[in-house]
């Protein structure tokens, strides 16, 4: 039927079946992406849950890559600008909106893909049906110039429109499937990189804390 087909048609089917293999070439990756992330965080949190500093916590994860180093960075860095020149709570202020920033910047990054998903799950179809309706349109002039309506002249045309649709379908709904889970498994993971967004919060006010009693005990001799 593909070979058949008119030139427009066979476009479209080979277009969709592009499509399709897109779509299952990001599912992998984004598999094999998201899985590896969640993982390095959850171990990344679970060995700077006994540190009691900034730096405590930086030497626990060694010279590792990561969100949460990242977080550790941002706060090390800010406290060292702002030393003796600001507030606790403007540390914190300024700290949180690098942690925000980091934040935002690791969303992209884990969506990275997730927009062609949605635009082929919303297309395939429509796309599909174009091929279908020019098959068709083709087969109705076939028929007037063939001036017949048996079935065995209609039908093949016909079928070959309407394998178009068919494959659209095949490409829109796993794009469909793939994307709603990776919208669950992302935002999962986005709850992880909130709670190292926090514990990099809580060490940096321990750290400024034990820094403001230092200065009191000192203050009182």
């Amino acid at each position: 039927m593909f070979l058949s087909a008119d030139i427009i048609v066979k476009i479209v089917m080979v277009g969709l079946a592009f499509a399709s293999l897109v779509t299952w070439t990001i599912f992998i990756a984004k598999l094999i992406e998201v899985s590896l992330a969640q993982t390095k965080l959850r171990r990344a949190l679970a060995k700077i849950g006994d540190a009691r500093s900034l730096a405590e916590a930086r030497v626990a994860l060694g010279e590792k890559r990561g969100v949460l180093a990242s977080f550790l960075a941002a706060a090390l860095h800010e406290a060292r600008l702002s030393a003796g020149i600001s507030s606790d709570a403007g540390i914190k202020e300024r700290a949180a909106s690098s942690f925000a920033e980091i934040v935002r910047a690791e969303g992209r990054r884990i969506r990275f893909g997730m927009g062609l998903l949605a635009t082929i799950g919303a297309t395939s179809p429509f796309v599909g049906l174009f091929g279908t309706v020019w098959g068709i349109m083709n087969s109705f002039i076939g028929i007037s110039k063939a001036q017949t309506t048996n079935l065995a002249v209609v039908a093949p045309g016909i079928a070959e429109a309407l394998l178009a649709t068919a494959i659209g379908l095949v490409a829109a709904i796993p794009a469909v499937i793939i994307y709603n889970h990776f919208a669950r498994v992302t935002r999962v993971y986005l709850e992880f990189v909130g709670r190292a967004s926090g514990a990099a919060a809580r060490l940096l006010s321990r750290d400024l804390d034990r820094t403001h009693g230092g200065h009191l005990s000192r203050a009182a001799e």
